[in-house]
């Protein structure tokens, strides 16, 4: 049976499509294998900015209006951003078990956390 067998040379290419293509194939050596990006404290040792004029925007004196967005309502208990308010108290809340502790809560708790967010106001 061995003289039957026929040798024969298998020509295959040198990427197959369903394998995934090798890391040492994809980057040879001489590449970077990942984008380097530089912090802002680098970017301003580089560009000498006491060399600019001052009325030239720089990354030093960038001004830009106020945000047009709405801030964020976050809960005065957990610091969560919070979809709720109560109205008798006027305490923003995250959900169901924040809204009965601050229910639980005295008058003088309730203006602290108010104070905390400057909307005291002088509960009835």
């Amino acid at each position: 049976m061995e003289q039957e067998v026929v040798e024969a040379e298998i020509v295959l290419p040198t990427h197959l499509s369903f394998k995934r293509i090798q890391m040492y194939e994809k980057y040879p050596k001489s590449q970077s294998r990942s984008r380097h990006w530089k912090h802002l404290k680098q970017i301003l040792q580089a560009e000498n900015y006491q060399n600019y004029p001052p009325d030239e925007p720089t990354y030093v004196n960038i001004e830009s209006p106020p945000s047009m967005h709405p801030c964020k309502r976050i809960c005065d208990v957990t610091g969560y951003e919070a979809p709720y308010y109560d109205p008798r108290t006027n305490l923003r809340y995250a959900n169901a078990e924040v809204f009965k502790l601050i229910r639980s809560l005295p008058n003088d708790y309730v203006q602290r956390y108010l104070a905390l967010r400057n909307a005291a106001v002088v509960l009835k």
